[in-house]
């Protein structure tokens, strides 16, 4: 699936999980979905940008997800007299201050509110960057990066700056892995094994990762095997309260974070991805690409979670 055709379909979803909240909690209390441009596009993704099929797939979908929520988050159809509010978030947020949830579902009343990350087909961490400029110590997790670093990258990133002069494409380069990505990615674990040496960076950078700007949330995977995903993130023990008369169906732990690197090194026969090993039962991929046709001064990472503490859970719901 092209780049374009994941957006529709990532959109197409969030609208779906919008219907399935208002379907399913309607029948329990007053619900409001706040009309603002994001829902307006999401509309327009479900009903113009997708099939009857897909349509019928995501309602499903969508509908399990929720009811899985639901059971981990009883206030969401606890009649508490008030208005329960739903809203889709702009994709500028995330930019702007990091929030990655998709969907925000709120209590006013009560001061009450949690969020969901919708993805179709897609388990993905955060898409950072790497640039000449970019502090990427500072902005994930609050600890600059040494002008070492930046002395380290200044060279082959200069290189790129001359190649995007010239109008190059990425195919056009000779040795991409060993000219680019290896020393980029040897000057990214240097520093943040340095990073680590003078404070434990590891809680930090988990929060960054998996975390939405320091807010606990629920991640919702639409998945092609007709299966939901529902991945909770309590990192900071917000999610998972009880009603005034229910109690959560299922139970979430808070996560345990790292505490300790024990090993940053490539993956075996790789060029392009680092692995992350940390106590606490945590692994990640640092995956380096370039997101573009034409050359640029800026690297994508692809990270994903190669293993999780136990803490972290997720339900496969069929339908």
């Amino acid at each position: 699936m092209n780049t374009i055709n994941s957006t529709i379909y990532g959109k197409a979803y969030e609208y779906a999980c919008i219907l399935a909240i208002k379907d399913i909690v309607s029948k329990y209390r007053r619900i409001e979905i706040e009309n603002n441009e994001s829902l307006a596009i999401a509309k327009d993704r479900y009903k113009n940008g997708i099939s009857t099929q897909d349509r019928q797939e995501m309602q499903l979908s969508a509908k399990s997800g929720i009811i899985a929520i639901i059971e981990m988050e009883p206030r969401i159809i606890e009649d508490g007299k008030d208005v329960l509010s739903v809203s889709l978030q702009p994709d500028n947020v995330a930019t702007k201050n990091g929030d990655i949830r998709d969907v925000l579902i709120i209590r006013r009343s009560i001061k009450w509110e949690i969020g969901i990350s919708v993805k179709h087909n897609h388990s993905s961490l955060k898409h950072s960057r790497l640039s000449p400029h970019l502090d990427f110590g500072q902005e994930w997790m609050n600890h600059p990066c040494s002008k070492q670093y930046f002395a380290e990258i200044k060279p082959t990133f200069d290189k790129l700056q001359k190649l995007k002069e010239q109008n190059k494409n990425w195919r056009d380069l000779s040795k991409k892995e060993d000219n680019v990505y290896v020393p980029i990615l040897k000057a990214f674990a240097k520093e943040l094994l340095s990073l680590n040496k003078s404070k434990s960076i590891t809680g930090n950078l988990i929060k960054y990762l998996i975390a939405s700007n320091g807010k606990d949330y629920y991640k919702l995977i639409h998945n092609n095997n007709h299966t939901t995903t529902i991945m909770p993130f309590n990192i900071s023990g917000t999610l998972n309260k009880s009603a005034n008369k229910i109690s959560p169906q299922i139970k979430i732990p808070k996560i345990k974070l790292p505490t300790r690197i024990i090993e940053l090194g490539f993956k075996e026969k790789s060029k392009t991805t680092l692995i992350l090993t940390m106590d606490n039962g945590w692994s990640i991929s640092f995956r380096i690409h370039n997101a573009s046709t034409k050359v640029e001064t800026s690297l994508k990472f692809d990270i994903q979670l190669q293993s999780k503490p136990e803490d972290i859970f997720y339900l496969n719901r069929k339908w």
